[in-house]
């Protein structure tokens, strides 16, 4: 019984620990395989099926619904489930295309974790890239814990949110000319990002 009891004990603080303590190693896992994506020269013959494992390695840890959420703002409570389901898909794509789109310019910098920081489900891990001329900027990314999985809500790159900067973008189309022509947006750069 007490064995029981100690196996049952051990599990738990394994669990815990794993589902709370592990922001910047999600984080990383995801970032090195993207690096290892990049950097593969098979993969950069084949563009299309570079861009399917890149999108799927960075699909592992966003949380699109949650970014979208976030971005649309004020006007996600108007939006009916449907519409909601269209914009989700169409920001994940935009995200996907133009994170992708970045990443691939990779070219050896480095990367370096600086500091993780714990705040009950949420969790921010910062980060630095590091080019060959020396060059740095801050990439950090904002984690809320769901499910018991680290998954990213936002990234701030140089002190700028993400998320933010979409919010404000979104809020000026949609108050300037209605949810339809955001919509409309949305699709054609997502055509335009999709053309390699």
């Amino acid at each position: 019984m007490l064995k029981r009891i100690t196996l049952m004990t051990l599990t738990g603080i394994f669990l815990a620990a794993h589902a709370f303590a592990a922001p910047t190693d999600e984080v990383k896992k995801t970032v090195d395989e993207v690096v290892r994506i990049v950097a593969d020269k098979d993969m950069k013959k084949h563009e299309q099926k570079r861009r399917q494992a890149l999108k799927k390695a960075i699909g592992a840890i966003f949380d699109y619904g949650e970014m979208a959420k976030r971005s649309l703002g004020k006007h996600w409570n108007q939006r009916t489930p449907a519409e909601r389901k269209q914009f989700t898909d169409l920001f994940a794509t935009l995200l996907e295309n133009s994170y992708a789109g970045k990443i691939e310019s990779y070219n050896n910098e480095k990367i370096v974790y600086i500091k993780e920081t714990l705040d009950g489900g949420y969790a921010e891990v910062r980060s630095k890239v590091v080019t060959a001329k020396r060059d740095e900027f801050s990439l950090d990314y904002r984690l809320t814990n769901a499910n018991g999985a680290w998954v990213v809500y936002d990234v701030v790159i140089e002190g700028v949110s993400l998320v933010s900067n979409y919010r404000s973008q979104f809020n000026r189309i949609i108050t300037a000319n209605g949810y339809p022509e955001l919509v409309k947006k949305l699709q054609t750069k997502s055509d335009e990002l999709k053309a390699p």
